[in-house]
């Protein structure tokens, strides 16, 4: 089977990052090439996804590679603090936001399939309000860049900095991939980054309000997201 062009970009991407780590580069030294690399390559055609819980990578991503796309997937369910987030960000940093809704709102979901739909079908719910909205948005971008971390599950255990998103024929870039929590803190200590208030109250991963739980010190950073199923991601990176 012939390699897509997309394909091929990964791969050469992902020999950069190999050949830096090599050279001994940091896990930021990496993330900044990465982002680098991508905004080289890519140019326009190149987005950043963000639900505002990865304050890190958008801070970086600003000073990295200014102006850059950020794409917000407004599901209509969302906490207050995390749309106050979004929007300090829009307000303070080099970004250019784009915040993307559903083709139904709430209500008209509701009206369709019932209320607490999210409780009945987790999965359905994921697909309609962030699944469909993101593949609709990334349709404008050859290239996309995501929070994702290594340390998040075991479900990401194997990620990389760069790689290839099959099921999009789109090169997809992890900047952190290879940051643990030590490394992530230090950063956003050091670089005074803008927080979702609602690390404070003990939220490590932030999704909707609805499936969102804080979780306690030392808990898995992602038992807060769709407590008491089986369920432990959205769809978006599957």
């Amino acid at each position: 089977m012939t390699a897509t062009v997309a394909e091929e970009k990964a791969a050469a991407g992902s020999e950069v990052i190999d050949a830096a780590r090599s050279r001994g580069a940091s896990p930021e030294e990496l993330a900044q090439l990465a982002i680098t690399w991508a905004q080289e390559q890519f140019g326009d055609r190149l987005g950043l996804l963000s639900s505002m819980g990865d304050e890190a990578l958008v801070h970086l991503s600003a000073r990295t590679a200014p102006g850059i796309d950020v794409v917000f997937l407004d599901t209509g369910y969302h906490f207050a603090e995390t749309i106050g987030t979004r929007d300090a960000y829009a307000a303070a940093e080099d970004i250019n936001l784009l915040s993307i809704t559903p083709v139904q709102t709430v209500a008209e979901q509701d009206a369709e399939f019932g209320e607490r739909l999210y409780e009945r079908d987790p999965n359905k719910c994921c697909a309609m309000r962030k699944v469909e909205p993101l593949n609709r948005a990334l349709a404008g971008y050859d290239c996309w860049i995501s929070g994702m971390r290594q340390e998040d599950a075991a479900t990401r255990a194997d990620i990389g900095v760069i790689e290839f998103d099959a099921k999009r024929d789109k090169v997809k870039v992890n900047p952190l991939a290879e940051w643990d929590s030590e490394q992530l803190d230090s950063y956003i200590e050091t670089n005074h980054v803008m927080l979702n208030p609602l690390r404070q109250l003990g939220f490590v991963s932030i999704g909707c309000e609805p499936c969102t739980q804080a979780v306690a010190p030392g808990e898995d950073p992602r038992s807060g997201r769709w407590s008491g199923t089986n369920k432990i991601e959205c769809g978006l990176h599957e």
